[in-house]
């Protein structure tokens, strides 16, 4: 399997650097690279990319300013030669952190994460997943689970017959759950489909609860259950 990548590196000697790693990855494909961040955004608007290596500091618009900017986010590692960002490029859900200078192995244990995440198996046939909670990992049927919500440095899983609670990330959460049956559409809230009771106003209810629907995911949502955007029935030409 190939995974697209881009570079966006304003420093020459950096990227040629980066440019001599990827091309020794097999399963690297590199698209394009930019030695800036609104030439690259044009381009990820046009083109599936799977992967970004991304520098921080960029005139104009910074690797963060750009990543804030993405609705949907590429998988992200950042190479940067500051460690003061790398809080907040993990709040961003950026797979790994590359310090400048860094060398051929720790490039390859970054990539080797994208790889891993992008092959985990999310198969609709399997009807379990595993979440961490304390100190226990619990096995956790899809059909019981009714929504999951974002509770500050947790993730509260609703079931129909309890709360876990975990410290995975949405991020990992929704590697783990089947696109077909579960959907993001909040940044504080993911909903099991077939447990929505009714839509109204931009909310969504399931049994007592009440949850909105953001901007930034109310298109695909709809989309995902058969509507426009606008919440009328999608027409297929």
């Amino acid at each position: 399997m190939s995974i697209n990548c881009i570079i966006i590196e304003d420093e020459p000697l950096a990227l040629k650097r980066i440019k001599q790693y990827v091309e020794k990855i097999s399963y690297l494909n590199l698209l394009e690279s930019f030695d800036n961040g609104f030439e690259a955004i044009g381009f990820l608007k046009k083109q599936r990319v799977d992967l970004l290596f991304l520098d921080i500091k960029m005139d104009e618009l910074t690797g963060i300013q750009l990543l804030e900017s993405l609705e949907r986010k590429p998988y992200v590692i950042i190479t940067t030669a500051y460690s003061e960002y790398a809080l907040k490029g993990y709040e961003l859900n950026v797979t790994d952190y590359l310090l400048k200078p860094f060398g051929a192995e720790r490039f390859i244990q970054a990539v080797e994460k994208v790889f891993f995440r992008i092959n985990r198996t999310t198969n609709d046939d399997r009807d379990f997943c595993f979440v961490k909670s304390d100190y226990r990992i619990e096995k956790v049927f899809f059909n019981e689970i009714l929504f999951i919500e974002g509770m500050k440095d947790y993730r509260c899983i609703q079931t129909s017959t309890r709360k876990i609670l975990t410290s995975q990330t949405f991020y990992d959460l929704e590697m783990d759950l089947p696109k077909s049956k579960f959907c993001r559409v909040h940044k504080s809230y993911i909903v099991t489909l077939n447990k929505i009771d009714l839509i109204e106003r931009n909310r969504i209810r399931v049994k007592d609860s009440y949850i909105p629907i953001s901007e930034t995911y109310k298109e695909n949502f709809y989309k995902q259950i058969g509507f426009g955007s606008d919440g009328k029935v999608a027409t297929k030409i």
